[in-house]
């Protein structure tokens, strides 16, 4: 295999010699597959989810860690629309493994700390349909990073020894994705010291690591694609519909495993609406269109809005209503730095909405702002946290104002992906064309 691949490396180069066309270079999300795990097709960092699991451990101290993969989806109950299988975040951000039906055991107590991953039992002729899957062998121990990988078969009696061993409290992540599994519900019921990992685990998930801000920057670059995609693509006449397929095909067309969440395509009276995600509506001339909308890479995701006229030239009443939702944006980004609050930031933008938007709604604008500011960002599009966490370097936020009046059916919303940094932030999804004039010239070259 490794020849074949350093042939058809080293043959480029000579085709191009030739006079032949060289190959056109891979799509910005394109990945080198793991030839023995198809369906895994990205190396996990093992240093990092190492020194995740390193992090969780000293956190608790004395205790023992049970974390359950998630399960395949089932066609017929949960109508899948992009593929069967999402891992579960917890056991992804001690991992990065995508794959199913597995556990992870940590302990943590009396000087030593352990760490096993128990996966489940290679089915040939299950592969035939599905792909291969890890099994417990040396595979998965150079793929997970975990030196110690053993079938599922011997999870109950480790398990029982752990905590005879450790006699500490055992820590499993109770939410809606855990509550019908049958082994952490007899658990629960069992009489012993449970408790939820989520709020210890979610609190290490505030502040990004390198590999977590590396998939998020392709996430969002993904995304700043399929926006200028749909600025290109918008006619008066389309459907709504039609700018959210020129979206989603560019994310597609460039590595996005599935969109973070519905993409939402408002146009004229539909843009005045939060989450209205229909796009069944035929944009007219003059229509303002919302488009909220970003792909997931990597199990992380982008939020990424742009309003943009579906024409491609702003009258003066949208751009002065689109320049003061753009001025409330970069008081706010400014005020974003280390210490600081989503609370306090959400105040910042409303007063300076207030204090510069004149005449312009009949009221003060901020009257029209009938939304936050701002949420965490990560596997989640409303990631983990709240309004009231201080910021600090590596957290990755939303900033994202709005005006909508649906009296004149004119909506207007600018969302943009920030990275927290040392002394300020910086812009993930600058590469978005925002002010007016930058959205008229993009759609002047359809």
């Amino acid at each position: 295999m490794r020849s074949l691949i350093f042939a058809a490396c080293v043959a480029v180069p000579a085709l191009a010699a030739q006079g032949r066309p060289s190959p056109a270079p891979p799509p910005l999300g394109a990945w080198t597959p793991v030839p023995e795990l198809p369906g895994m097709a990205r190396p996990v960092d093992t240093a990092n989810v190492a020194a995740r699991r390193r992090a969780l451990l000293a956190r608790i101290g004395r205790g023992v860690v049970l974390v359950p993969a998630a399960h395949e989806r089932e066609l017929e109950r949960d109508y899948l629309q992009d593929n069967d299988f999402r891992q579960s975040n917890t056991f992804f951000y001690f991992t990065e493994l995508e794959t199913q039906d597995a556990w992870l055991l940590l302990v943590a107590g009396g000087g030593a700390t352990e760490t096993v991953l128990f996966l489940p039992p290679r089915n040939p002729f299950q592969e035939r349909w599905t792909g291969l899957r890890l099994g417990s062998d040396s595979t998965a121990v150079r793929v997970s990073g975990i030196a110690r990988v053993l079938p599922t078969d011997s999870l109950d009696p480790l398990l029982s020894a752990a905590l005879f061993r450790v006699r500490g409290p055992l820590y499993v992540p109770l939410d809606q994705t855990t509550r019908d599994d049958p082994r952490l519900r007899d658990l629960v019921f069992a009489g012993i010291d449970v408790r939820n990992l989520r709020p210890i685990a979610d609190s290490l998930r505030l502040v990004k690591d390198a590999d977590e801000v590396a998939r998020m920057r392709k996430a969002v670059d993904i995304s700043v694609l399929g926006h200028i995609a749909a600025m290109q693509a918008a006619r008066p006449g389309m459907w709504e519909y039609e700018i959210e397929a020129a979206l989603e095909a560019e994310f597609r067309r460039n590595g996005a495993d599935r969109v973070g969440y519905p993409s939402i395509v408002g146009s004229g009276p539909n843009s005045t609406t939060l989450h209205y995600d229909v796009n069944r509506r035929q944009t007219r001339d003059g229509d303002l269109v919302v488009v909220d909308a970003g792909a997931e890479w990597g199990q992380y995701t982008a939020d990424v809005t742009r309003t943009f006229p579906v024409n491609g030239k702003f009258t003066p009443r949208q751009k002065a209503i689109y320049d003061l939702v753009l001025a409330t944006q970069q008081a706010a980004f400014d005020s974003t730095r280390p210490g600081t609050t989503i609370e306090r930031l959400n105040r910042i933008a409303k007063d300076y909405m207030r204090a510069h938007s004149g005449t312009l709604c009949g009221v003060p604008c901020d009257a029209y702002f009938i939304h936050g500011l701002s949420h965490g960002l990560g596997m989640d599009v409303h990631d983990v946290g709240d309004y009231r966490t201080p910021l600090k370097q590596g957290m990755v936020i939303t900033i994202e104002p709005g005006i909508y009046l649906p009296q004149e059916a004119l909506g207007v919303r600018i969302e943009d992906d920030v990275l927290v940094t040392a002394t300020g932030a910086e812009w993930l999804s600058a590469k978005a064309p925002k002010t007016t004039a930058e959205i008229e010239r993009l759609m002047g070259r359809r």
